[in-house]
């Protein structure tokens, strides 16, 4: 447990934990982006799938 705590403060303390977070954020932000995209896609696909049996019944 020691070991872990140290290493956290370690990662706190280095230059490369602000970097890191950057990192984190925009690869949140990418995920958001390709999520709101595939839902869209999603969407539009249902509709023309509902079109498509609405016009074969």
């Amino acid at each position: 447990m020691r070991g872990l705590a140290k290493s956290v403060k370690n990662f706190l303390v280095s230059e490369d934990g602000p970097t890191a977070v950057e990192y984190a954020v925009m690869l949140a932000l990418i995920v958001i982006v390709c999520l709101t995209a595939i839902q869209a896609v999603g969407t539009n696909a249902n509709s023309k799938f509902e079109e498509i049996r609405d016009a074969l019944t």
